[in-house]
């Protein structure tokens, strides 16, 4: 009981113009969570809008980002019926990626008036790519920048290289049957109706190599500050239900369809082993894209669908070198 109930918080930082909150925030009538962290509130903005679909990184992402918060403000949220956003009794079944792209737009000014800043730097994670693209593309004045990590593309093209890479991964290590399972896959892949078995994805090594994402999510329910295990309830409940439904939204609509324009500064940093979303779609896609603006591929050589984690502290310097003031 205790577990379930106990106040949740973000640890302090010290030093006068410091930032440390967690909370809710009403936006668009929908009660949100949010987490926002730096050592000094007037350096850049970070607006990281997490993946899944519906997988809040708010549980552990502070061990990750200790870098970043001292020469930006990082703020997060728990998107529209995903984990701490997640209200019991709450029907989200309507609520489309469109839905969290006018979310993720009314954050941003939110945010922005509450900091006092004109633009935020947005950054985009695997699903939260999906939405971000969007909401640089209609409001791109809201944004100094865009970056997109394991940004989604066409997502079939990225389904099938990262299913053809789990295959020869399969055969370098012998095994047969996982081979002949993962080609049963392939025709479905092709037509768009599933994806690529993510625990094969896992199993080798095209998710995560410098982090354990379960083990990390584990101990962020079980002893972080910032979720208690109702928060941890609230998560897994989210991720039942909805998930699926916004995951062949995705698929059946691919970013790379609609979104051929954005005019902010773009970035695509993606992990060389990455599985879960493919670095070579993505490039394609960045390569096709139209927009006055500036664009740059930028590839973390041991990383797979975290670069961010998984080399945080060359994520940090390429952060600095390209937004710090």
């Amino acid at each position: 009981m205790a577990g379930l109930f106990r106040p949740t918080w973000t640890p302090k930082i010290s030093g006068k113009n410091s930032i440390s909150e967690l909370r809710e925030v009403e936006i668009n009538n929908s009660s949100l969570e949010i987490m926002v962290r730096g050592n000094n509130r007037e350096n850049p903005i970070v607006l990281f809008v997490h993946g899944g679909p519906c997988c809040s990184e708010i549980p552990y992402v502070t061990k990750y980002q200790d870098l970043l918060e001292q020469s930006f403000t990082i703020v997060h949220y728990d998107q529209r019926g995903s984990g701490k956003s997640y209200q019991f009794g709450t029907d989200y079944s309507k609520v489309t990626a469109s839905t969290h792209v006018d979310d993720l737009i009314a954050l941003t000014k939110y945010i922005e008036d509450y900091l006092h800043q004109e633009q935020v730097i947005l950054i985009g994670h695997s699903y939260g790519t999906y939405i971000a693209t969007m909401a640089a593309a209609k409001e791109p004045n809201l944004y100094s920048a865009y970056v997109g990590i394991g940004q989604m593309s066409n997502t079939i093209n990225s389904e099938l290289d990262g299913l053809q890479k789990c295959i020869e991964a399969a055969e370098s290590a012998g095994n047969k049957s996982d081979v002949a399972h993962l080609r049963e896959w392939e025709a479905s892949v092709a037509q768009g109706q599933s994806i690529t078995p993510r625990e094969y994805v896992r199993k080798y090594g095209f998710a995560a190599r410098g982090i354990n994402e379960d083990e990390d999510y584990l101990k962020g329910f079980l002893f972080g500050s910032e979720y208690n295990l109702l928060d941890a309830i609230r998560f897994y409940m989210a991720s039942g239900m909805y998930q699926d439904t916004l995951i062949m939204e995705a698929l059946n609509t691919p970013i790379s369809d609609f979104v051929t324009e954005v005019n902010v500064p773009i970035y695509f940093v993606m992990g060389k082993y990455d599985c879960m979303t493919s670095p070579t779609a993505a490039e394609e896609y960045l390569n096709r894209l139209a927009g006055n603006f500036t664009r740059q591929m930028v590839l973390f050589e041991d990383s797979a669908h975290y670069p961010q984690f998984e080399e945080k502290s060359k994520f940090y310097n390429w952060m600095c070198n390209t937004f710090a003031k």
